[in-house]
C-alpha cells in the first residue's frame, strides 16, 4: 500500500474523518461482503433461545455489566 497515512500522527477529528471514509468505501462494496455460514448458525441458535425465553434483551449499559461480572 503505497498511501499508508500514519495513524498516530493525525488528529482525533483526522482519524473520524478517515473512518468514515473508509466506512462509506465499504458500504459502496455491500454485495461482495459475504457473511460467514457460521455466522447465521449463531444467529439462528440466539433467536432460537430467544423465542424459548433461554435469552434476555439488554441494553448496552447492562451488557457491559453483565460483562464485567
Amino acid at each position: 500500500m503505497q498511501n499508508i497515512i500514519e495513524i498516530k500522527h493525525l488528529s482525533r477529528e483526522e482519524k473520524l474523518m478517515a473512518m468514515e471514509a473508509i466506512w462509506e468505501d465499504l458500504l459502496n462494496e455491500e454485495e461482495q461482503i459475504e457473511s460467514p455460514g457460521w455466522h447465521k448458525t449463531m444467529l439462528q441458535e440466539t433467536e432460537g433461545r430467544f423465542s424459548s425465553g433461554q435469552e434476555r434483551i439488554l441494553d448496552w449499559p447492562d451488557a457491559k455489566k453483565e460483562l464485567r461480572k
